[in-house]
């Protein structure tokens, strides 16, 4: 709120500020001055009609990027394991520690889920594969966005490896796919 978004002078200001309800986070208003944000959050100031999505730039860092009221309303989120429940039901666990539970067991470990806020319903579907657009949270080439070429399955426990058409790949945990054809989101600019 000080710091990053300049909305206030004080320390004092943003704990009143966020205390009173005024800071909506992925839909929901919060309380607590100490909740940490992650990668694809929505941070909403309704009062200043001001929106903001977390995102990666270039240097692996965090950063809040402004978009519109109509975009604050979904978020990108991975699937990271999956689970299956009595009456076989599947349990999907989410990269930021969301759970959604489906009837059916129709998505991969690893894809993209489009979900509406707060109601975490599934508005659209990005499997990683070939032609998907994908973004590097991790390794090298953080914050890069590129098409994927192909993923690459390796033998053993190591983890498979992405092949993008830019040149170059990495291990499948450092991809976070961003849309089918073309990006849902896009990537902040470094400033120096």
């Amino acid at each position: 709120m000080r710091d990053n978004l300049g909305l206030c002078d004080t320390g004092r200001e943003a704990r009143r500020i966020i205390g009173g309800r005024e800071v909506i986070v992925d839909m929901k208003p919060t309380r607590d001055f100490k909740r940490p944000l992650g990668l694809m959050d929505t941070l909403s100031v309704p009062k200043a009609k001001q929106h903001y999505r977390v995102l990666l730039d270039r240097k692996g860092r965090l950063r809040l990027v402004s978009i519109d009221e109509v975009d604050a309303a979904w978020k990108l989120v991975r699937i990271e394991d999956k689970t299956t429940l009595k009456g076989g039901r599947t349990q999907l666990n989410l990269h930021d520690g969301r759970n959604i539970l489906l009837e059916k067991d129709e998505y991969k470990t690893g894809d993209v889920l489009k979900i509406e806020l707060p109601t975490q319903k599934v508005l659209s579907h990005y499997p990683m594969e070939k032609g998907a657009v994908a973004m590097v949270i991790s390794g090298s080439h953080t914050g890069g966005m590129s098409t994927v070429e192909q993923r690459v399955p390796t033998r053993g426990s190591a983890e498979d490896l992405v092949e993008f058409a830019d040149g170059f790949s990495t291990v499948k945990s450092n991809v976070f796919v961003v849309g089918a054809d073309r990006a849902e989101v896009s990537v902040p600019e470094v400033s120096i």
